[in-house]
């Protein structure tokens, strides 16, 4: 199995498990707020309804594509609410049919992509493999956002290792984001999976480094919680700081969480 395949499979399966925890909601549920201000559920899943759209449509037809970011403006908040306006208005069942549609054709369409070549994207192109994981990315941080407004607790598998992978490759995200110019040195990643491999990556000598459970950096990067509250520790005045900064996507940072406000980790 090459790495295209094996992360899109992960990436049906980890979709198939967002797929189960919102099929059985309430219409009053897919109106509850979520730990995003002024988000409900809704919004969530209108997200990445969106999100999967424009990657199907970059993986399909690079073409289309690159003629709507020509035609999107700068303000990344306002192609934000265009992009949700166009399912936030759907019943609940439809808008649930619909992101189930736009993510099965996503990864049908990153699948046929050349695991050698590359895809359009919002700002450079990305191999279908990292494109893909970026997916992974994006459904691990709304799906959490949603777990939480819903009171449940997700399993956590070693399918994970494509986000850390991602986050590690996009690590310099936080500076880009606040215009800070990342550290020349690279940083070293010691964590531990779920199921107690350890995975390592950047140098062994490095002297910023970053340690813990891989499921918490995973919850770091997609700021999902604050570190004060995740098992993760930094060694070196960079790799400390980069705790406050950390994020694996483009565009502004958010305000995040804040310390204590979430007790579900060790």
């Amino acid at each position: 199995m090459t790495e295209l395949q094996e992360v899109v499979s992960d990436a049906n399966i980890d979709g198939d498990e967002l797929d189960e925890m919102l099929a059985g909601l309430s219409p009053e549920q897919w109106s509850s707020p979520t730990p995003a201000p002024g988000w409900t559920i809704a919004h969530q899943v209108a997200h990445l309804a969106a999100t999967f759209r424009l990657a199907g449509m970059a993986a399909s037809d690079p073409d289309a594509f690159m003629a709507l970011m020509a035609r999107l403006g700068n303000n990344f908040d306002a192609n934000v609410a265009v992009a949700l306006s166009d399912f936030l208005s759907d019943p609940p069942q439809v808008l649930f049919g619909r992101w189930h549609a736009e993510r099965v054709a996503a990864y049908k369409a990153l699948a046929a992509v050349d695991p050698a070549g590359v895809v359009p994207w919002l700002v450079n192109p990305l191999p279908p493999a990292v494109l893909a994981s970026a997916g992974m990315m994006e459904m691990f941080a709304h799906g959490q956002d949603i777990a939480d407004a819903l009171g449940v607790t997700r399993p956590r598998t070693d399918r994970i290792r494509h986000l850390v992978a991602f986050a590690v490759r996009t690590w310099d995200f936080g500076y880009l984001a606040r215009r800070l110019p990342p550290p020349a040195e690279k940083f070293r990643f010691e964590l531990v999976a779920p199921s107690g491999a350890r995975w390592e990556f950047g140098p062994v000598d490095a002297t910023q480094r970053i340690g813990g459970y891989a499921d918490d950096f995973c919850l770091l990067v997609s700021r999902r919680r604050h570190h004060a509250d995740l098992a993760l520790v930094a060694s070196g005045e960079h790799a400390r700081r980069w705790l406050d900064i950390a994020q694996a996507y483009r565009g502004p940072a958010g305000p995040g969480r804040s310390p204590g406000q979430f007790n579900d980790r060790p």
